[in-house]
C-alpha cells in the first residue's frame, strides 16, 4: 500500500506539468485518487477489516490532495467547453461564492477526518467519514453533471 500511495503522490506531483495545458485532465487525475482513497476507507468503515494505521494514512493522503484540484477549474472548462469530457457544471463559475464555500467545507471535513483517524476511535471515524461523504455529495449535487 505504501508503494501505491507513493506512486499516486508522484503522479499527482507531476500533474502540474500538464495542468497548464490540460486543467481538466489534471483535476480528473486528482479526483480519481480521491475516489480510490475514499473507496478504501469506505470498505473499512462498512465492515471490512479495520486497520487504524492504514486508515490514518489514507485520511492524511486525502487531506493532502484535498487542497489540489481546485486550481484546475479555470473559466472555459465546464462541460461542453473543454477539450476533454468533463461533468463540471457552469454553476462552478456562475455561483463562485457557493462553489468556494463547498470546496472550503470539503477541505475542512477532510482535515477533521485526518485528526479523528489519528485518534483511532472507530465510531468517531465512521461519523467523520460520513461528514466527508456529505460534502462530496453536496458538491456533486450542485456543481457536477451526473
Amino acid at each position: 500500500m505504501k508503494k501505491i500511495l507513493m506512486l499516486s503522490l508522484c503522479a499527482l506531483l507531476a500533474s502540474p506539468a500538464f495542468a497548464a495545458d490540460d486543467p481538466v485532465a489534471a483535476r480528473q487525475t486528482i479526483f480519481k485518487q480521491f475516489k480510490k482513497d475514499a473507496a478504501a476507507m469506505g470498505k473499512m468503515v462498512k465492515g471490512d477489516a479495520f486497520n487504524k494505521d492504514e486508515f490514518s494514512k489514507l485520511a492524511t493522503h486525502l487531506d493532502q490532495i484535498a487542497q489540489q484540484p481546485w486550481q484546475h477549474f479555470p473559466a472555459g472548462t465546464a462541460s461542453g467547453q473543454a477539450k476533454h469530457q468533463t461533468d463540471a457544471k457552469p454553476e462552478i463559475w456562475s455561483k463562485a461564492a457557493d462553489w468556494t464555500k463547498a470546496v472550503d467545507n470539503f477541505k475542512a471535513e477532510t482535515g477533521k477526518l485526518k485528526q479523528v483517524a489519528a485518534n483511532g476511535d472507530v465510531a468517531s471515524i465512521k461519523n467523520q467519514f460520513a461528514a466527508v461523504q456529505k460534502t462530496c455529495k453536496s458538491c456533486h449535487d450542485g456543481f457536477r453533471k451526473d
